[in-house]
């Protein structure tokens, strides 16, 4: 029998699982526009090369993050989506034994990840929805190296003010690595959600992380960057798998900075349509606490698996997490219309047990 690590058993395995056709999904926090036009174009007039590997570098994409973000180039790192940064920053800082910690419930990824490294994740439960910023630095020990903070945290949708954030970081010891998750970012730009890179810029051991699968409508492409000091930057690349961002994805990432108009307007869109599903979730007497992203959570508790599923059964896929809440992706008008004429079924149906 092939010895594996032990800290894989603490790992849920991933069992392949198809959606049936016609399934309306809210379940993944995805752009429901489709691809930007100008990625459609630059996809196309891209195909001919994909016979060659992409540029391990991804320079032209470092190069058009470095003039849209205004930060050097050896500031900047990319990867196949958030997520594989994620798994870089943790594999550069944590070893076995070492600590991890997070708000719970965040980003599912993030203790998974410290299980493959080899470390122990911290969790801490939230507070009123959102993270819990002095149980956080609490629970930061001399074992710690690093924490996430994912703002706006998913799958609450609820986000950190400047203020506490900065205080936050100033507790954390400059040896410890603070990973700012800005995956959701560019759906609470308008409001009073600091921008990481920002706030924390100059702080060399905060490195903020974001995505083009959300706002940009690459999820299938998979590309994301992070910001941090040179030092630790140069110290990530390191950490990275060879040629993991596609040459595809990186042309149509360099193509979507360019689409700032489109982008701004399906974001406004977006949030249209979020005000609307949570104004109408709350007049049918459900707990929705007031998202900062582009996806709303309903607190139900023990009746969160029995929702989704019957969400699933009329045709609509919406994330479920056992025991605590749903999360529904904003999607199109009429995507959102159906998910609230089920919703209003269950609520009547189901009048004493939904919060």
């Amino acid at each position: 029998m092939v010895l594996v690590r032990q800290t894989l058993k603490r790992v849920p395995s991933r069992v392949p699982t198809r959606m049936a056709p016609g399934v309306i999904v809210l379940a993944d926090n995805e752009c429901p526009y489709g691809l930007l036009p100008a990625v459609v174009e630059r996809i196309a007039a891209s195909t001919a090369n994909t016979s060659r590997y992409p540029d391990r570098c991804a320079a032209q994409l470092v190069e058009a993050l470095a003039s849209h973000l205004g930060v050097p180039v050896d500031r900047i790192a990319v990867g196949a989506g958030s997520s594989e940064l994620c798994s870089q920053l943790v594999h550069t800082v944590v070893g076995p034994g070492d600590e991890v910690v997070f708000g719970w419930r965040s980003f599912d990824a993030y203790p998974i990840l410290t299980l493959v490294a080899g470390g122990s994740p911290v969790r801490v439960p939230l507070l009123r929805q959102g993270l819990d910023l002095d149980a956080m630095a609490r629970a930061v020990t001399r074992r710690t190296r690093l924490v996430f903070v994912c703002n706006p945290n998913n799958p609450t949708g609820t986000a950190l003010d400047a203020r506490a954030l900065t205080t936050f970081v100033d507790r954390v010891p400059s040896d410890v690595l603070i990973v700012v998750d800005e995956a959701y970012r560019e759906y609470a730009a308008a409001t009073a959600v600091p921008d990481a890179l920002t706030l924390l810029g100059d702080r060399p051991n905060v490195v903020v992380v974001r995505t083009f699968s959300k706002a940009y409508a690459l999820a299938g492409l998979r590309v994301g960057y992070c910001v941090g000091s040179a030092a630790v930057i140069a110290e990530v690349r390191k950490t990275q798998v060879p040629f993991s961002v596609g040459a595809l994805a990186q042309e149509a990432a360099v193509a979507a900075l360019g689409e700032r108009d489109e982008v701004a307007r399906r974001i406004g869109l977006t949030l249209l349509e979020r005000e609307r599903v949570m104004s109408a979730l709350h007049d049918l007497g459900y707990t929705v606490p007031s998202s900062h992203a582009n996806f709303l959570w309903l607190p139900l508790g023990a009746e969160s698996t029995a929702f989704a599923e019957f969400c699933l059964r009329h045709g609509i896929a919406v994330r479920s997490f056992e025991g605590e809440g749903v999360r529904v992706t904003v999607g199109l008008a009429a995507e959102n219309s159906a998910f609230l004429s089920l919703a209003t079924r269950w609520r009547r149906e189901h009048p004493a047990s939904t919060p």
